[in-house]
């Protein structure tokens, strides 16, 4: 059940309950694709770090180990050693990467796998029974995520075609809830959201889904090529259109400005992998703009990443100690940069929420975005 608990303009303060737990939102999903954060962070690390929600890919899960080993090993929370709410991706995004190895049809997409080339079938269907495998709090409906550039004729057949399979997502969401065997009876459905830069499209598919009273709604298709200020445009026209009852989630983004910006047009959820693809090149965010550890210039330099960060990296070591690991390619450094970046992440929503709870928060964004564009960070 979603709460809408305060409105600051567009911004939403929400409260989603979930058998796994309560998520407070505006809230960042720390990814973790294979059933584990990039960069050694074990799940011990994201309680200390404040992680409200966990993502993981139904796609690669399948793959390898597969999602019926995780079943019978009872479920992704207890495979993971994980409690808290876990969103698994319906794998779409990653089955449509495979632009070469991929034949997409009604039932669904006939692809080979990336790792061993063997041939897989994903359909609405399959995608929902290796998500009830998996057991996650989350399911997220399976779609086609077109490439942004594709034409007005395709995007539209496409976008058809999606909203027929969310309308087969949800019956056999609904058939599994019921099976005896399911490990999590209660699991929630998110609905996606697609239509590329084209907002007349978006906006009659967010119409059409939003009939369909599914637990929660995705806008996919942005983050993929198009410029910010396209996707801010597809934002503005579509969000409103999105149930205001419901989570808005915005997939793939972001960075923090983005993120910014987007809750101030009404997106609660997001998830994005940049702060531990960028940890782990020594890339780390502050509130003074962004730092490249591997700058000569932190070689003797014994403050924390940033001052007054209570996060495990700048609690105990230097940048000097954390550049030396990274040039070392000491494991240890990737983990520091990894933590440090989703503390920040995960610290900057709770920030988020409190501004929106104050009826603060045009101001917060404002001095938030100033500090990290004007302040002393490195021209990465």
């Amino acid at each position: 059940m979603y709460e809408l608990l305060k409105k600051d303009g567009a911004a939403k303060r929400g409260r989603l309950t979930t058998v796994h737990g309560v998520i407070e939102t505006p809230v960042f999903m720390n990814v973790g694709t294979a059933a584990a954060i990039k960069g050694a962070v074990a799940t011990t690390d994201l309680r200390e770090i404040g992680t409200q929600v966990e993502l993981s890919n139904t796609y690669h899960l399948h793959v390898r180990p597969g999602d019926k080993v995780i079943k019978r090993l009872g479920g992704i929370h207890k495979f993971m050693s994980w409690d808290r709410p876990i969103l698994t991706d319906s794998g779409g995004f990653q089955v449509f990467s495979l632009a070469g190895l991929r034949k997409i049809k009604e039932e669904g997409v006939y692809f080979n796998s990336h790792i061993d080339g063997r041939k897989i079938f994903m359909g609405p269907e399959e995608s929902m029974q290796i998500q009830s495998n998996l057991a996650s709090t989350i399911a997220m409906a399976f779609d086609e995520c077109p490439s942004s550039v594709a034409d007005r004729e395709y995007m539209q057949r496409s976008v058809d075609r999606t909203t027929r399979w969310l309308i087969r997502c949800k019956a056999e969401m609904e058939r599994l809830n019921q099976n005896t065997d399911t490990i999590n009876p209660q699991q929630l459905l998110f609905g996606i959201n697609q239509g590329g830069v084209y907002e007349d499209i978006r906006i009659r598919h967010a119409e059409e889904i939003a009939r369909l009273g599914l637990d929660g709604y995705a806008i996919g298709g942005l983050a993929v090529g198009e410029s910010h200020e396209e996707m801010y445009r597809v934002l503005d026209a579509v969000v409103p259109y999105l149930p205001q009852e419901k989570p808005a989630y915005l997939m793939g983004v972001g960075t923090p400005e983005n993120i910014l910006k987007a809750v101030d047009r009404g997106v609660d959820f997001f998830d994005c992998v940049y702060p531990s693809r960028n940890g782990r090149h020594g890339h780390v965010y502050t509130n003074h703009g962004k730092l490249n550890l591997f700058n000569a210039k932190y070689e003797l330099d014994e403050h924390p990443i940033e001052e007054g960060c209570k996060c495990p990296a700048c609690r105990n070591y230097s940048r000097a100690y954390i550049r030396h690991l990274l040039k070392a390619k000491e494991m240890l450094g990737m983990r520091l940069c990894v933590l440090h970046n989703l503390y920040f992440y995960n610290t900057m929503m709770c920030e988020i929420r409190e501004a929106i709870e104050t009826g603060t928060y045009k101001e917060y964004k404002k001095k938030k975005i100033t500090g990290m564009r004007e302040g002393s960070g490195d021209d990465l």
